[in-house]
């Protein structure tokens, strides 16, 4: 398998041919189970092959990722909780952090509470030895922003583990560059949207993630690469990306985009 590529195949399969410690970062955002539509793959197994097939293409994260390695996976409120006992109890990963990213724009329902934020696991296999580029994604404190307190830290402070992402309820002050990340979810008069996939991941969540778990030139691997984001910032940092996506047409499409990108030597070294 080459690096900078996508590939047209069921994960487990591409997984399945990829060496062993290979890996230096994995994002996985994989369906839900929720009856979404896609245009081949069906969102509504039984909940034990949901959960059986989930195991065995974590196993194959788990194989691929460096002994330093570092795992993201994105899922709802259906299977977090199952995903993160299978992930931690059943494949031998280390729950690092529990992030809950907060969006605008929920998907709104007739009878419960209008759905408007993601689960995102922080996942490593070693406890002492990860990467976490801390540096990279500091955030101005409120002892700098708000108290002008003398012993805050010059370089500010690590984002919290909750990533509010509507900005409209919190009267514009704080902005991204602040202590609480205000990041629109992907909907569909976004300039940044592609419009052929209903679950595209903003930029600005693979950023943050590539730039804390992986170093220029690492390798990073999205399994579920749907409309192509994770390669694409990838690609934009300086990181080696592959992805696997079964959808031909989504393939097509996010290798598309893939090749509209063009990186700017100069400008990468700056990242």
């Amino acid at each position: 398998m080459r690096w900078n590529e996508v590939y047209n195949c069921d994960c487990i399969e591409g997984m399945g041919k990829m060496g062993a410690e290979t890996v230096d970062l994995v994002f996985a955002d994989p369906p839900f189970n929720i009856g979404y539509s896609y245009d081949i793959y069906h969102d509504k197994l039984d909940y034990k092959e949901y959960l059986d097939w989930s195991v065995r293409w974590l196993r194959e994260v788990r194989r691929v990722l460096t002994s330093c390695g570092t795992f993201w996976l994105a899922i709802g409120d259906e299977f977090a909780a199952e995903l993160k006992v299978l992930a931690t109890r059943e494949v031998g990963f280390i729950c690092r952090s529990w992030v809950i990213w907060y969006y605008t724009f929920g998907t709104n329902s007739k009878r419960k509470f209008t759905r408007s934020h993601v689960h995102l696991f922080h996942f490593i296999k070693d406890s002492k030895i990860f990467t976490f580029n801390g540096d990279a994604i500091r955030v101005p404190s409120a002892r700098q922003l708000i108290y002008n307190d003398k012993r805050a830290n010059p370089k500010g402070r690590f984002p919290d583990d909750t990533w509010i992402l509507r900005p409209q309820e919190i009267g514009g002050e704080l902005t991204p560059d602040k202590d609480v990340w205000t990041v629109n979810r992907i909907c569909g008069t976004f300039k940044e949207r592609e419009g052929w996939h209903s679950c595209q991941m903003p930029e600005t969540i693979l950023e943050r993630i590539i730039k804390v778990s992986s170093n220029p030139e690492d390798k990073v691997l999205d399994p579920f690469l749907g409309s192509g984001t994770t390669a694409v910032a990838a690609k934009k940092l300086g990181r080696q990306y592959a992805g696997f996506e079964i959808s031909e047409e989504y393939f097509k499409l996010s290798k598309k985009r893939l090749q509209k990108i063009t990186v700017d030597l100069f400008e990468m070294l700056d990242k």
